[in-house]
């Protein structure tokens, strides 16, 4: 676990070279993100950004015989208080500017998708946090004190990069337990984004979309649960001149079909179902106020006898590509999850200000970025990645299948060029793996034949 590490010598050097790279501190002034005297704004932010690989936490760290390495504790807090900062504006600079070296390394024709959800930042011990509200968990299915994590990220199917997030309070006034702070100047970068936190979620989601846009981020399609695959949002992102993949759940929304309307079960009686297929097939309905749309049917793989619903306003893709570029979005739950495991997010600083939970998130995406960077480049050299993707296609689409299959007959090509001995211990151990794989796998080597 990262936060286990020591920050060795290795570590700084390459977190330097990354921040050299990306131009952080250029960045940080565009974003209005300087200090007119005093230790400078960027020597600040760097040290918050490597804070989490010292295992220790703030006070933890200037109580520590490494203190000598930092400056006054209320240094770090003016800082991350600060309301005249535009954080999601450097968040959005950083993010363009690591997309767009992604994009080099890539082919054109690979899909670029925002992927679109949010998470709980818990705050159920606090009381006088600024904004603070009561708000849904879907993972625990019950309230929480805290704030709903809006987050858009971008994915090419290998990367994951957040863009944007918005730390949502409540709209409704009645959920949140405090207001905004009257110290705060209406005229600041601060104020605004309080004001943001007030919005609903899809509004707040559309805003984050344009501005990724406006900021040169490009995407072919917005990825979405079911929460938001709703009839109004996918009219706004489609707006937006972006297509939605998303799934749907349900409810009692209907879609036209053959001159009649039906729910998401009545449509499932149209397809053929196959026992031995994940994907029963798809339907071209239109919904209730018109948007042509394609239900592809998949079964459950927790149920299987429950069948999951995936709509496409791209009706051009055949049902395994709308499946598989739906399986993109799983990267922001993986992002989620390290964020608040190895990160620290939501956790790092237990401060009062809404300005600081900004900044801090900020900078717990600016680590994500950081890492993501330096694994894309360290596995993806300037000199060979292009090359790399114009020979072969990424590991991450090759059929399980074929790859099994390849993989089995190179056991069977080696077993004809070693001596009696060694070749009857490999079939054993291959007969062995064989019998402990599940049926469906045993099944793709039913025609396995030893002989030479």
């Amino acid at each position: 676990m990262i936060y286990q590490n020591a920050q060795t010598e290795n570590t700084q050097n390459q977190f330097s070279d990354a921040i050299r790279e990306l131009q952080i501190g250029k960045l940080l002034r565009k974003a209005n993100i300087t200090k007119n005297c005093g230790i400078p704004a960027y020597e600040v932010f760097q040290f918050l950004l490597l804070l989490v690989f010292q295992g220790k936490n703030l006070f933890r760290f200037l109580n520590s015989k490494h203190k000598d390495q930092a400056v006054s504790k209320n240094t770090y807090y003016r800082f991350l208080n600060e309301s005249t900062y535009n954080w999601k504006k450097f968040l959005f600079f950083l993010s363009a500017k690591v997309i767009s070296a992604f994009d080099r390394l890539t082919r054109p024709e690979r899909v670029k998708v925002f992927v679109l959800d949010d998470s709980v930042v818990k705050r159920n011990r606090s009381r006088k946090v600024e904004l603070l509200a009561r708000v849904y968990d879907h993972v625990e299915h019950k309230f929480q004190k805290g704030f709903t994590l809006l987050t858009l990220g971008w994915s090419d199917g290998y990367s994951f990069v957040p863009v944007g997030f918005n730390l949502l309070s409540s709209a409704a006034k009645s959920n949140r337990y405090q207001e905004i702070s009257d110290d705060i100047d209406h005229r600041s970068n601060g104020y605004k984004t309080r004001k943001e936190s007030l919005l609903a979620k899809t509004d707040a989601a559309i805003m984050l979309i344009q501005r990724a846009r406006n900021a040169g981020i490009s995407a072919d399609y917005v990825l979405m649960d079911t929460w938001f695959t709703t009839e109004p949002m996918i009219r706004s992102i489609l707006a937006e001149g972006l297509d939605v993949i998303g799934m749907v759940k349900q409810l009692k929304q209907r879609y036209h079909y053959r001159g009649k309307t039906y729910t998401l079960p009545e449509l499932q009686k149209f397809v053929r179902f196959d026992g031995t297929r994940n994907i029963f097939g798809s339907l071209c309905v239109t919904t209730k106020n018109g948007i042509p749309v394609k239900i592809v049917f998949v079964r459950s793989r927790n149920k299987k006898s429950e069948c999951l619903y995936l709509l496409s306003t791209d009706r051009s893709l055949s049902d395994s590509e709308i499946v598989r570029i739906y399986g993109n979005r799983w990267s922001i739950e993986c992002f989620f999850k390290a964020s608040k495991s190895f990160m620290k997010l939501g956790t790092e600083f237990q401060s009062r200000s809404y300005d600081a939970m900004v900044s801090h998130t900020t900078i717990v995406f600016t680590r994500y970025i950081l890492l993501e960077w330096i694994r894309r480049n360290r596995n993806d050299q300037k000199t060979y990645g292009e090359l790399f993707f114009m020979l072969c296609d990424d590991i991450q689409d090759m059929n399980l299948t074929n790859a099994l299959q390849e993989l089995m007959s190179l056991f069977t090509d080696m077993a004809a060029m070693v001596s009696a001995d060694i070749t009857e211990m490999l079939k054993c151990k291959v007969d062995n793996w064989m019998k402990s794989q599940p049926l469906f796998i045993q099944a793709l080597f039913g025609d396995l034949c030893w002989e030479s």
